[in-house]
């Protein structure tokens, strides 16, 4: 086969990929084996590079070890204490309480991950609105927008920055120093926001200080031994994370090591814990890994790459831009997951054919695109997908429409704030 057959052939396995995985007709992890799976047998990447190169077993690593870690800490019963300290916090106020909920779960996506976030604040927030008498069809989408702003904060929050992380020479730190004061910023300006959009349906109101009193947070702890062991592992964890790079670990030794020793202490049935591991999203990474570096042995991802020099005139001002604003309004429509496994190589060629290796803005303005971009429709980011269904289950119905409209204009604002965060921390100070 000539050369350029075999580039355009590994267009088309790429291409075929993503559109079966943007289909939903077929399970994402199904799509990216076979795709993986066609690199290989049309030998674009051996086993061994599969194996030795191209599959980030630190991200695949990082994942299981956290999965693990949260699983123990969801025995405790720390996350449904966390939603009656906002209740009782809150009185009972509708606006109050999403604002609340809000930074719990912006917090939550940003300290475990931002699909173990929304799985566990959703059904919670309809308990508590139907305590209420309220549609939580307003907070559930201002959760929605939090899991993706706050799981950007830390490199542990969203799989884009996993990838990112491990790919790359920036540690925990760099992500918290460079992406938490902007992640900040679009917080205050989404909440702002959301308050306004759905003023109309959050009555000004209060539970009588009788109620308030009488909600127990205490009583939400499952185990007071697994609360306090759980819990003490996960903050030695996050110092891990923030530690790790001073004794020349891996990021995904520390989650591994958390998970396995939470596993210990708290003294749990591992069987029952490996239940929550998901195999589902390990395996389609790495097929994910392996698609990508075919792609990247067939030339396309240099190509791409130098189309995008000429296309700016090599102006790293314009292509910091160009990744930003391209990653945002893409994650809105496909996965960010792949996006940001075919983005790692191509920004990787970029700078390397630019002789700009260490231009880090780059990589805040793809980490802010991609998840910033996922809240753009309903099927821009995991916790969307999921927060939805859940809401569907009890009878609240948000159409694609519906939810573009209301949350497309604010993944554009986020995109601006991030833009002028980046020009201003990076090009003009």
């Amino acid at each position: 086969m000539s050369g350029s057959m075999q580039f355009y052939l590994a267009i088309a396995i790429f291409v075929l990929t993503y559109v079966a995985i943007m289909s939903e007709k077929i399970p994402r992890t199904i799509c990216a084996m076979f795709g993986g799976g066609a690199m290989l047998y049309c030998g674009y990447v051996t086993q061994d590079e599969a194996i030795k190169q191209f599959i980030d077993f630190n991200t695949i690593g990082l994942l299981c070890g956290m999965m693990i870690l949260i699983a123990v800490v969801k025995k405790s019963g720390f996350f449904r204490l966390l939603a009656l300290w906002a209740m009782k916090m809150s009185k009972g106020s509708p606006r109050e309480l999403l604002v609340l909920l809000s930074l719990v779960t912006a917090v939550g996506a940003a300290m475990i991950d931002s699909v173990t976030a929304a799985l566990l604040i959703a059904p919670m927030t309809i308990s508590l609105c139907r305590m209420l008498h309220i549609i939580p069809v307003p907070i559930l989408v201002s959760e929605i927008l939090m899991c993706n702003i706050g799981g950007t904060a830390l490199m542990i929050g969203n799989p884009p920055n996993v990838m990112i992380g491990s790919a790359t020479h920036l540690d925990f730190n760099d992500f918290l120093i460079n992406l938490a004061p902007v992640v900040l910023i679009v917080i205050a300006a989404t909440l702002v926001c959301i308050l306004f959009m759905f003023r109309k349906e959050l009555p000004s109101k209060h539970m009588s200080q009788e109620e308030v009193d009488a909600i127990d947070i205490s009583s939400a702890i499952e185990d007071r031994e697994i609360f306090n062991r759980s819990l003490t592992v996960l903050a030695l964890t996050i110092a891990g994370f923030v530690v790790h790079g001073y004794f020349g670990l891996q990021s995904a030794t520390v989650a591994l090591t958390g998970g396995f020793v939470a596993l210990f202490v708290c003294g749990l049935n591992p069987d029952e814990i490996m239940k929550e591991v998901d195999l589902d999203t390990l395996m389609f990474f790495m097929g994910l890994f392996v698609l990508v570096g075919g792609m990247e042995n067939a030339g396309v991802i240099t190509a791409i790459a130098q189309w995008g020099i000429e296309l700016v005139n090599g102006n790293y001002h314009l292509i910091t831009y160009l990744i930003l604003f391209l990653s945002g309004i893409a994650s809105a429509f496909i996965d960010n997951i792949p996006f940001t496994a075919t983005m790692i190589p191509l920004i990787k060629d970029m700078q390397s054919l630019m002789g700009i290796s260490h231009a880090d803005y780059m990589w805040w303005a793809l980490a802010t695109g991609a998840c910033f971009g996922g809240n753009g429709t309903m099927i821009g980011a995991s916790p969307n997908v999921i927060m939805v269904a859940i809401a569907a289950k009890e009878g609240h119905n948000i159409s694609f429409g519906t939810f573009m409209k209301w949350c497309f204009p604010l993944m554009l604002l986020s995109l601006f704030i991030a833009a002028a965060y980046i020009e201003v921390r990076y090009f003009i100070l």
